[in-house]
């Protein structure tokens, strides 16, 4: 059985180990978006065509055709070379897609290249304190005033706030209309005059998450996506590129690769761990579950291009992939013994802290972007047509 591409595809592979060979030593060892080798290492993914290779050239892409395959090479090799793929945060992923299908061509033009290119920062203005999983029922609002939105309000968990140069918003603009049917999409300049941004701490030590308060916060009537009271479609279509985000099968695949080498190197009483059938078998429960999501991957890349749905198979990403990655790392922690108890400071830690940090940042997102718990209802009720969970009086 013959389980290669063909010619053309093995060319293409080739062409993107040559690039990784020539140009992955460039590539930041950790993606610090305000970083000049940063921007830099995503500048030159651009040009060669691997990052924003299927955004139009007229914003800032690369401008190609789509081609699973191709997407699946790029992702291949560069998780096997373990090299960073560029910026992939909330911008990229999620608003830029959107921008695409439902913002205007001044909005995709004046937003698109210079996000593609890192030049612009998001966050994401979603939940609040009486507003997570019920996200329908936000309170933070929008009143026109004549050419001006005035925005007053509170987010939480605003992940990237305190980096950001703008955020993608939900305010309820239309207060006669109850939960989701009055809810509008806004893009905020985060210099805006009224806007308060406060970093909460979490378990990793770090302040990737804030509270942002807004208080008179006016912006232009233009900064409006898609129509007044139509932000509840195109929040869910943006929930959609974030849990393929937040599951993502190629990152996965690279902290695999690396879990490998670590389990190649770390012993015990003279013996590799990864020679142990224990150690090994757990490995490959890992790398199993990692096969079926990159296959699952494909599936969403075929429905893509085909135009077909494919809204289950969408619907796992985030839940299989934030356990997932959950579990990969905390086996990490595992195989390095009592050096997987140290955090920054020790001069004993590996790997400068990257898998304790992970472990537990995707703790977090196991909570984070939706719980597991709602996740697993979205998957029964609108995936699966089971019955919705009873409500409780």
């Amino acid at each position: 059985m013959d389980l290669s591409f063909g010619p053309y595809y093995e060319a293409f592979r080739d062409e993107v180990r040559g690039f990784l060979a020539a140009h992955g030593s460039k590539a930041p060892r950790v993606v610090d978006l305000r970083a000049p080798e940063t921007l830099a290492w995503q500048r030159m993914l651009l040009t060669h065509g691997y990052a924003g290779r299927t955004i139009p050239v007229e914003y800032g892409g690369y401008g190609a055709a789509p081609d699973m395959l191709e997407a699946r090479i790029i992702a291949e090799e560069f998780a096997q070379a373990q090299v960073s793929p560029g910026i992939a945060g909330q911008g990229i992923m999620m608003l830029i897609p959107t921008l695409l299908e439902f913002g205007t061509e001044a909005q995709k033009r004046e937003f698109i290249a210079p996000t593609l290119r890192g030049e612009l920062i998001w966050c994401q203005g979603y939940s609040e304190p009486n507003a997570g999983s019920d996200l329908a029922s936000l309170k933070t609002r929008g009143e026109l005033a004549g050419d001006e939105w005035v925005i007053n309000g509170q987010k939480i968990w605003t992940s990237t706030a305190q980096l950001a140069d703008w955020m993608f918003c939900l305010v309820r603009t239309e207060s006669e209309r109850r939960n989701h049917l009055g809810i509008s999409f806004l893009l905020i300049p985060m210099t805006t005059a009224g806007i308060d941004v406060r970093p909460i701490v979490t378990m990793t030590d770090d302040a990737s998450f804030n509270e942002v308060f807004l208080t008179e916060v006016r912006i232009p009537v233009e900064n409006i996506v898609g129509a007044r009271g139509e932000g509840w479609r195109i929040a869910n279509a943006l929930l959609g590129h974030e849990r393929g985000m937040l599951g993502n099968p190629n990152v996965t695949l690279q902290r695999f690769n690396a879990l490998v080498d670590l389990m190649r190197q770390e012993t015990v009483d003279g013996h590799r761990l990864i020679d142990n059938p224990l150690w090994r078998e757990r490995l490959m429960q890992i790398q199993g579950r990692m096969l079926a999501l990159r296959c699952n991957d494909l599936r969403l890349l075929s429905a893509r291009l085909n135009t077909t749905p494919a809204l289950l198979a969408g619907m796992i990403v985030k839940f299989a992939g934030t356990e997932l990655r959950h579990d990969l790392e905390g086996l990490a922690i595992d195989a390095l013994g009592e050096l997987g108890v140290l955090y920054r400071g020790s001069p004993l830690l590996r790997d400068q802290g990257f898998w304790q940090q992970h472990y537990m940042y995707f703790l977090g997102l196991i909570i984070g972007g939706g719980t597991s718990q709602i996740q697993k209802n979205i998957i029964a009720e609108r995936g699966l047509g089971l019955p919705r969970e009873p409500k409780m009086a």
